[in-house]
């Protein structure tokens, strides 16, 4: 009997104990879509619902060690990329993606909070420097916040300094999303473009200079896991063929409804609940309540 082996993701990110967020967050999402996530991780984190206590980036040998085994020993159907630890884990996975240029990519990147000082805001600037040099060229969707849109957008300029954070808060959507695409991203999905009512609403913003809104019904609870759902969805979607506006749309749906029956475990900030229609109790969760 032939046994049906589904489209794997091989996903670059953090480690998160909590299971909110990074690797475990795009596992269960990928299998919730119907794929394998393989895993890569490129920072170790301790972290609670409250809080990221300590971030720890790893080795860029161990990095490229880690996505070649898998490489080598299973076909991969798309990538999705989430922390990157260091301008050396940027340019070992840079290494690693053209090696697969056929294979569609979804960034979602987290930074880990940089010192507050000047060393560590420098750091910062590299790190993203790194990024849209090396990445967003070989990057299909990316997938970002508009605050963290225009801190890239004022790093990808020629003039960038460490002083153009405010700068950019003057930025408009439109005006980053076609600043990122002219640094090599096919498509780019703003979050937090506009709240509307008891909606947020999304952008795709593609290469003819097409527009797509998504929306999601608000919910009265603060979470920490929903970009790393949303872009998971999509990679998995992705992973499966379908074309990129149907993608951004489902993996939307997705997300509302994880968020919709979101639950706390911790503290902190509530988690979505990727296997929403896996454990229908009819109970009320924190989320209806």
């Amino acid at each position: 009997m032939a046994v049906h082996a589904p489209p794997v993701v091989l996903t670059f990110g953090a480690s998160d104990p909590t299971g909110a967020t990074g690797l475990t967050a795009d596992a269960t999402t990928c299998a919730a879509m119907g794929c394998h996530a393989a895993v890569v991780v490129t920072v170790v984190s301790v972290q609670d619902s409250v809080r990221v206590q300590e971030v720890q980036p790893i080795d860029d040998e161990l990095v490229d060690d880690q996505a070649r085994a898998v490489l080598e020993d299973m076909p991969v159907a798309a990538f999705k990329i989430g922390a990157i630890g260091s301008s050396d884990n940027a340019q070992t996975i840079a290494e690693i993606l053209a090696d697969y240029d056929d294979v569609p990519v979804v960034l979602d990147p987290w930074f880990i909070a940089p010192a507050n000082d000047e060393e560590g805001n420098r750091s910062a600037i590299e790190l993203m420097a790194a990024l849209c040099e090396l990445l967003l060229p070989q990057t299909t969707v990316l997938t970002v916040d508009v605050e963290l849109a225009r801190r890239l957008s004022a790093v990808a300029a020629p003039t960038a300094t460490e002083t153009e954070d405010d700068a950019a808060e003057g930025i408009s959507a439109a005006e980053c999303a076609r600043c990122l695409r002219e640094r090599g991203a096919e498509y780019v999905l703003l979050t937090g473009v506009q709240t509307a009512g008891g909606l947020n609403v999304n952008t795709l913003f593609g290469p003819d200079g097409e527009q797509q809104n998504e929306s999601i019904d608000r919910v009265d609870l603060r979470f920490r896991g929903a970009g790393d759902t949303l872009s998971a969805a999509i990679a998995a979607l992705l992973a499966q063929g379908i074309d990129i506006g149907d993608a951004v749309r489902e993996a939307h749906e997705f997300l509302g409804q994880s968020l919709a029956a979101g639950f706390r475990l911790g503290m902190g900030a509530a988690m979505p609940d990727r296997l929403f229609w896996a454990g229908d109790n009819g109970e009320p969760n924190d989320a209806e309540t």
